[in-house]
């Protein structure tokens, strides 16, 4: 097992120009997450099929390779220069993004997706452990707040943006992503420091293969389990290979000798704890994003335009409250209080929801309410979350640990999805539709409640990051 000391202190470099760098290599990995469901009508129409069952894939093709590669990519970061690492995920990223645009065929499409989520899970860890690596002890909570709120706002925005730019063509929701892109590459070929990584012994390559197609499985079960049946052969052989895989990698990781996560990680309690709640945090994160498109475009029957752009008021909350309010909360109660305080916010948004919605369109009375609370319990719960799992990281496992958080952050995103469309069912009645929207946003509601619960109990008491004691060698507490 490896020793895990506390990082060192950054260098001479700009950390500030370093974090808008990887701040733009993120927003292309979130912002894709969502921004394409609002064009499935249109590339419906390009490529003259109706069938949800195909298109669902250039969504899922994205989702499942994006989680299961994380944390194989977050451990070959942490071997090797994670600059380096960065500039091809956005390479990658930015020529998957071309050649989706250019597809011709729903096949083609779905293969440059993968591609896509290829970038995105090799540019995800080493953005944050060149934060991490660049950033002082005492700054480090603040950056990797930042960090996380614009990517939490690229996300939440997804369906703006793709709203907006469908008017034009589909094809721009990918398009969108070159100038960020090249823009992030130029500055971040001339700009970012040299940050080696830690060779070290070569990981378990049997485990590699095991979390990978573990998480894999995992999330194709969760993203296809409506479409094929919960209880039908294909979900239960699916998830049932996942449970297995995963077993699998946890007892190899128990016992091997360097195993592809540190064991010594899971004794930290900050990591543990923080990513414990991300994976609620995200459940109902994931359920709410998705249920706010649903309910505007196929209830209320707004166009994708005006549904992307009444979520608006929401994403803007998350980097207020994260900039201007977070942090000073944290330095006065100790981020448990500050998660548990914004998930309880995010909860009374979706209860907001479900008491106040009706079938007759009422965007002042029914939503606005709603998504400003939730976008403040976001802003105060997801960055916190981040930034307490990432200060506690050693050097030798700051993309490593950062992928983990992530690849369950992006687990609880599919759970969430899942769970709504199967709360959501299919109703018959405008009554019914209603009582189904209120039943999940009901369960949401107690999905974040029980995070911020978790969160106090795990991570209560704890003092802000600058005044924190330094964490000794593999510390459990």
């Amino acid at each position: 097992m490896s020793d895990l000391s506390q990082p060192p202190d950054g260098g001479r470099e700009n950390p500030y120009l370093v974090l808008v760098i990887v701040c733009a290599g993120v927003v292309l990995a979130s912002l894709d997450l969502f921004i394409v469901n609002v064009a499935l009508p249109s590339m419906a129409r390009s490529f003259g099929t109706g069938g949800l069952g195909d298109l669902s894939w250039v969504l899922n093709a994205y989702a499942i390779v994006y989680a299961a590669l994380l944390v194989l990519f977050g451990r070959l970061a942490d071997r090797y220069r994670r600059d380096r690492g960065f500039l091809l995920g956005v390479a990658i990223f930015v020529v998957a993004s071309a050649a989706c645009a250019a597809a011709t065929s729903l096949p083609m499409l779905i293969v440059f997706r993968v591609l896509q989520a290829a970038g995105a899970a090799l540019l995800t860890p080493t953005s944050l452990g060149l934060i991490l690596a660049t950033f002082r002890s005492e700054r480090r909570h603040g950056a990797v707040r930042a960090w996380t709120a614009v990517g939490g706002l690229a996300a939440a925005l997804g369906p703006a943006v793709g709203g907006v730019l469908v008017a034009a063509s589909w094809r721009w929701v990918f398009l969108v992503n070159l100038p960020i892109g090249v823009a992030a590459l130029i500055a971040g070929w001339r700009l970012l420091p040299a940050v080696p990584g830690h060779p070290g012994p070569r990981p378990d390559a049997l485990s590699a293969l095991l979390i990978t197609g573990g998480v894999g499985a995992l999330t194709l079960g969760l993203v296809e389990g409506s479409t094929w049946g919960w209880g039908s052969p294909r979900t239960t052989l699916v998830l049932g290979l996942a449970a297995v895989t995963l077993a699998l990698f946890a007892a190899r990781t128990a016992r091997h000798d360097n195993p592809l996560i540190d064991r010594a990680l899971f004794g930290v309690r900050p990591f543990t704890g923080a990513s414990a709640v991300a994976v609620l945090f995200s459940v109902a994160f994931g359920a709410m994003l998705l249920s706010r498109v649903l309910w505007a475009q196929d209830v209320w029957r707004w166009s994708a335009f005006t549904t992307g752009v009444s979520i608006v008021p929401g994403p803007i909350m998350v980097p207020l409250f994260s900039f201007l309010v977070a942090g000073r909360l944290i330095a006065r109660f100790g981020s448990g209080l500050v998660i548990a305080a914004g998930s309880t916010i995010f909860a009374a948004g979706m209860a907001w929801m479900a008491l106040a919605a009706g079938l007759r369109p009422d965007y002042v009375g029914d939503v606005l309410g709603g998504l400003l609370l939730t976008g403040i319990g976001v802003g105060l719960t997801l960055p916190t979350l981040m930034a307490t799992a990432a200060s506690s990281l050693p050097p030798t496992a700051f993309a490593t640990g950062s992928a983990v958080v992530n690849m369950l952050r992006q687990v609880g995103l599919a759970i969430g999805v899942a769970v709504l469309i199967a709360l959501l069912g299919s109703p018959r009645s405008p009554a019914a539709v209603l009582a189904a929207y209120q039943r999940g946003w009901t369960v949401t509601a107690a999905v974040a409640l029980a995070g911020g619960i978790v969160g106090l109990v795990l991570l209560a008491h704890r003092p802000a990051p600058s005044t924190a004691p330094a964490l000794a060698a593999g510390e459990a507490r």
